[in-house]
């Protein structure tokens, strides 16, 4: 077989190649390294490996996932590249081998009720026995051995943290988002808040054309009696979970706030909130959906952007 050939580089490009039987946690392994900031490819063809690498900036590591669907796969195959990859003097590579029981496996498959890869017409025990005899020789090379017999998704990505990011703290971005529940949920929310209980400005005829950022509208929901106890326990609850969400290995947290016209309420407290988060140093940033959708329709209207008669 002719080797591949590898591009030279001025500086060692870090590359972690990650394979391992289906079903053992592969792709969980890529999403952490992504999660920590590596550009995460996955089943990428072979044959494109060295052409990526003479291309990509190498301000980044990059993680590839390799495995039996590549339609260019053999252990051959690989072998070689892992072989060009671990002698170029440019490339800082490992192998990284996600490995798992098959009765654990075989059981992954029948709780998920997909068809193995490399046994599409037949039961996925023949599909493990086949792909766990195509890697073995890959297996003997793994620089990294992770067996996964026993982890949860959370267990691997620990792990993965363990190996690849030791001494960095996981970094949880959290975006806060305001809206009306006349238009429903915004998509992607995973924790709620309902503030239409506190006092509305838009009853209050001078702040009705203002929005939850001007400071006389925050101070009008402020003074509300109901508005200090709730902000406070607000303030402390998602600052309990947060650190809990991290250790969990979440890497962004979305959570809304919502009001009847997603003007004010849910505006001031949205901002208010973010600051208080911000100053604890979390990663957060803020969206107010119906202001934005208010903007665009405004900037749709304007005259400068209508035909003339």
């Amino acid at each position: 077989m002719n080797p591949i050939a590898m591009p030279p580089l001025d500086l060692a490009h870090k590359l972690i190649l990650i394979t391992g039987p289906s079903g053992a946690g592969r792709s969980t392994a890529i999403n952490a390294l992504e999660d920590m900031g590596f550009e995460a490819i996955d089943n990428l063809p072979l044959s494109l490996v060295p052409r990526l690498l003479a291309v990509a900036p190498l301000d980044h590591p990059m993680a590839l996932g390799i495995d039996a669907r590549n339609r260019e796969f053999s252990s051959d195959a690989l072998i070689n590249l892992i072989e060009e990859m671990s002698a170029h003097p440019g490339v800082s590579f490992q192998l990284v081998y996600v490995d798992c029981a098959p009765d654990v496996l075989l059981r992954r498959f029948s709780e998920t009720r997909r068809r193995h890869p490399l046994a599409p017409a037949e039961g996925p025990e023949a599909g493990i026995a086949r792909e766990i005899d195509l890697l073995s020789a890959i297996r003997t090379r793994a620089d990294i051995l992770i067996d996964t017999t026993e982890f949860t998704p959370h267990d691997l990505r620990a792990e993965m943290d363990r190996w690849f990011a030791p001494d960095a703290e996981r970094s949880l971005a959290i975006s806060l988002h305001s809206f009306s529940y006349k238009r429903g949920l915004p998509r992607g929310i995973d924790t709620v808040f309902d503030v239409r209980f506190l006092r509305n400005p838009y009853w209050h005829p001078p702040l009705r054309a203002l929005d939850g950022r001007d400071p006389a509208v925050a101070a009008y929901i402020a003074d509300d009696p109901r508005f200090e106890p709730f902000f406070s326990q607000l303030r402390a609850l998602v600052s309990l979970l947060l650190p809990a969400y991290t250790e969990e290995g979440k890497a962004h947290l979305a959570i809304g706030l919502g009001c009847t016209g997603g003007q004010h309420r849910s505006v001031a407290v949205t901002e208010k909130l973010g600051k208080a988060l911000a100053e604890e140093g979390w990663q957060v940033s803020t969206r107010h959906r119906e202001l934005e959708r208010r903007a665009a329709d405004t900037s749709a209207r304007s005259p400068d952007r209508m035909e003339k008669p």
